[in-house]
C-alpha cells in the first residue's frame, strides 16, 4: 500500500503520558496488555549450556534480538525434548520479542516467517497479540525512544537493567485506526529498508578497510618496505620466506619476564584488548561502571612502557599488545621487557598480526578454545623473525601513519553511519506517535 505523509495531524490530544506528549485526537490510547494475548519469558535449559546441541530447535538468547532482526549466525540449539519440556515459551512466527535484562535491555523484534519454531531464555520477554494484523506497528513502536525511556525509568534490579511482566504489560500505547496503521508500517517499511541498504553499504566499505589495513600490516611485517630485496627461507614453517638480511631468533633471545609487582597499587591501571592492545582502564569504562572491582590493587604487575603484555588466556584472540604506558596489569597477564634494543612499535604490529596469533594459538594449551592459555616457556620457544633495528623503526613509522590514514576514513564512514541510525530512530520516533502524519492511500491530507 502506498502513503503520502505531512508534517502535523489537524488536531492533537493530551496522552497523559508525560515523557509522550500529544498524540492525534483521532487515535486510541491503552496500554499493551490490551492488545496480547500472551506475554512470558523463557528459562534456563535443564543443565544450562551444556544442554545445547550441535543441530536442533534455535534457542534464541539477548545476543541474538536487535531492532533490525534476528541475528542467528551464532545461535544456540536445544534438543526438541528439551524445546517441548520448555512448551510456554515456544515462540512462532509473528510474535514479538523484547530483551528484558541486561546492556540490551529493551532491543526487538518479530520472530519471521523463516523461523518456524524457536524458544527463548530468561533474558527475554515473548508478547503475542490478539491481532496479528497490529504486530508490526506495535513491533515499530517498541523500537522507539519513548519506550526506551519508559523502560530505563520504571525497570528493576541492582545489580543489573530488569524490566518485568507487569511493567511491559503497562507500556503506553497509542494507537492509530487499522487503515492507518497498515500505512504506517508500509511507509516505515519503506523508509527503514532504504536507511539499511545504506548503512549496510557503509559497513561492507568500513569492512574493506579493515581487510586493507590488515593486509598492509601482513605483507608489511613480513616483507619490509622494499618488495624487490632477496628473499631467502626462514627454516620456520609458519615464517616462510623473509628479506634475506632478516634475522630468525627465538623471543626468549628477545625478551624476558617481568615479574615485579606494585607495592601500593597506586599506579595507572591498565587493560588489554584485542582491538585496542595496551590502554589506560579508565579511557574505556562507563559512567556507572567502577575501574576495577578488586579490593586493592597491590601485587599486581609492573608494566613500563614498551613492555609486551599478553593476557595468556586470550593470546589466541589477539589479546595482548606493547604498552604505550607506564602502569600496572593483573597478576593473570604476562608482562615482558625486551632485552635488546627494539623497537616497540614494530613489535607491536608483528606480534598482534594474524600469522603470529594463529601461531600463539597452535602453541596454547587448553582442551576447549575458551580455555586456551599461552604460556612462557611455550612463547619463548618460538621463533620470530625481525629486521635490523633501523629497519623495524622505519616500519613502524610507515604503518603508523598508513593505518591512521585508514582509520580516519572509517571513523568517517561510522560517523556517517551513526548519522543514518539516528535518522532511522527519529523517523519511527516521530511516526508511532503521530508527529509525522502517514496518510493512507485514498484517503486527502
Amino acid at each position: 500500500m502506498s502513503s503520502r505523509h505531512a508534517k502535523r495531524y489537524a488536531a492533537y490530544k493530551e496522552s497523559g503520558v508525560e515523557w509522550l506528549g500529544e498524540v492525534p485526537a483521532h487515535w486510541s490510547f491503552g496500554r499493551i496488555k490490551n492488545v496480547i494475548s500472551k506475554i512470558t519469558s523463557g528459562v534456563t535449559p535443564r543443565g544450562g549450556a551444556e544442554s545445547y546441541v550441535d543441530v536442533g530447535i534455535p534457542f534464541l538468547r539477548s545476543q541474538n534480538v536487535h531492532n533490525e532482526g534476528l541475528h542467528i549466525d551464532d545461535v544456540s540449539f536445544i534438543s526438541a525434548n528439551t524445546h517441548q519440556e520448555m512448551m510456554n515459551s515456544q515462540v512462532r512466527p509473528g510474535d514479538i520479542v523484547f530483551n528484558i535484562t541486561g546492556a540490551s535491555i529493551a532491543r526487538t523484534c518479530i520472530i519471521p516467517k523463516t523461523l518456524k519454531t524457536a524458544n527463548i531464555s530468561q533474558h527475554i520477554a515473548l508478547l503475542r497479540l490478539r491481532n496479528a494484523n497490529e504486530a508490526k506497528f506495535i513491533w515499530y513502536y517498541l523500537q522507539s525512544q519513548f519506550v526506551k525511556d519508559y523502560v530505563y525509568l520504571t525497570q528493576s534490579g541492582a545489580s543489573k537493567e530488569a524490566f518485568n511482566h507487569g511493567q511491559m504489560k503497562c507500556i503506553p500505547l497509542p494507537l492509530p485506526p487499522h487503515p492507518e496503521q497498515t500505512a504506517i508500517v508500509a511507509y516505515l517499511d519503506t523508509k527503514t529498508a532504504q536507511i539499511d541498504r545504506q548503512v549496510e553499504l557503509l559497513n561492507k566499505m568500513a569492512m574493506q578497510y579493515g581487510k586493507l589495513k590488515q593486509s598492509l600490516i601482513n605483507e608489511t611485517v613480513t616483507r619490509g618496505l622494499d618488495s624487490s630485496v632477496p628473499m631467502k627461507e626462514s627454516g620456520v614453517e609458519w615464517i616462510g620466506e623473509v628479506p634475506a638480511h632478516w634475522e630468525v631468533k627465538r623471543i626468549k633471545e628477545l625478551y624476558v619476564e617481568s615479574k615485579m609487582k606494585s607495592l601500593t597499587g597506586d599506579e595507572v591501571l591498565l587493560s588489554v584488548s584485542e582491538y585496542t592492545g595496551v590502554t589506560q582502564k579508565q579511557d574505556n569504562i562507563g559512567e556507572d561502571e567502577f575501574i576495577t572491582h578488586a579490593e586493592s590493587l597491590i601485587g599486581y604487575k609492573i608494566c613500563n612502557k614498551g613492555d609486551l603484555v599478553i593476557n595468556i588466556m586470550l593470546a589466541w584472540k589477539c589479546g595482548l599488545g606493547v604498552s604505550p604506558y607506564c602502569g600496572i596489569v593483573s597478576p593473570s597477564y604476562a608482562v615482558y621487557s625486551h632485552k635488546r634494543n627494539l623497537s616497540s612499535s614494530f613489535f607491536h604490529y608483528r606480534f598482534r598480526n594474524e600469522d603470529a596469533i594463529a601461531e600463539f594459538k597452535r602453541n596454547s594449551t587448553g582442551i576447549i578454545e575458551s580455555r586456551l592459555r599461552l604460556y612462557s616457556d611455550s612463547f619463548f620457544a618460538l621463533s620470530i623473525a625481525i629486521p635490523p633495528f633501523e629497519e623495524q623503526a622505519a616500519i613502524a613509522a610507515y604503518l603508523d601513519e598508513k593505518t591512521a590514514q585508514i582509520d580516519r576514513i572509517v571513523s568517517t564512514i561510522n560517523t556517517q553511519i551513526d548519522k543514518l541510525k539516528e535518522l532511522r530512530k527519529t523517523l519511527i520516533n516521530d511516526v508511532v506517535t503521530g508527529k509525522i502524519k502517514v496518510i493512507p492511500e485514498g484517503e486527502l491530507a
